[in-house]
């Protein structure tokens, strides 16, 4: 039985799967990466926008999707990070920790990369134990490089905007760069470590 929810037709060559939830979403988009002929296969939080191939084949294969998914098998980046993020005291007195203990715990998980959204470059990484409720008011303006939680989540701003989630660090990494192959350091599926460092000079 397919786990699959539902498939929309979207314009003349493209279809949008509905599955459950994001981890689903990843799931089917690495296991129809393996089966499908697509321009592009993209998973969202609930959803696998599949690109350049006729609706009809894609419904004779989503329709064999149980809804396994094989272990992360991506890229893995390790992303140096200062942990002094202005939210981090609080955050670690809402979850009953101390600041370094939310680090190590943080430091500790193999993150993954389900998918991107907001911004070029913004991966929504799964992983995390908590569930970190967002500021009640956004902040105007977050900066490039800021590594924060919300949710079950864990993403790292490419580029200065406005945010609401929580800042437990930085990092100098470049998250989007269009020169590169492949502009986004975090693409979906990819697997990620939080090296912490005293400074952003000793992480390079």
């Amino acid at each position: 039985m397919s786990a699959v929810l539902g498939v929309r037709p979207v314009g003349h060559a493209a279809a949008l799967v509905e599955v459950a939830d994001a981890a689903a979403a990843l799931a089917l988009s690495l296991w129809l990466r393996e089966r499908l002929q697509a321009v592009d296969i993209v998973p969202a939080a609930a959803t696998v926008l599949v690109d350049g191939c006729a609706v009809a084949d894609l419904h004779a294969v989503v329709g064999h999707w149980t809804g396994e998914s094989a272990a992360a098998s991506g890229p893995l980046v390790e992303v140096p990070v200062v942990y002094d993020g202005p939210d981090l005291p609080a955050l670690a007195g809402q979850l009953g920790l101390s600041p370094a203990e939310v680090v190590a715990q943080h430091a500790a998980v193999e993150h993954v990369v389900a998918f991107c959204g907001f911004a070029p470059g913004f991966g929504y990484l799964q992983g995390s134990v908590w569930d970190v409720p967002r500021l009640a008011s956004p902040r105007p303006r977050v900066e490039p490089g800021s590594v924060a939680l919300a949710g079950g989540w864990t993403g790292i701003y490419p580029s200065a905007s406005p945010g609401g989630w929580q800042l437990v660090g930085r990092t100098d990494a470049v998250l989007w760069d269009p020169s590169r192959e492949s502009p986004a350091l975090l693409a979906p599926g990819t697997r990620v470590r939080f090296r912490p460092v005293a400074s952003l000079e000793e992480g390079r």
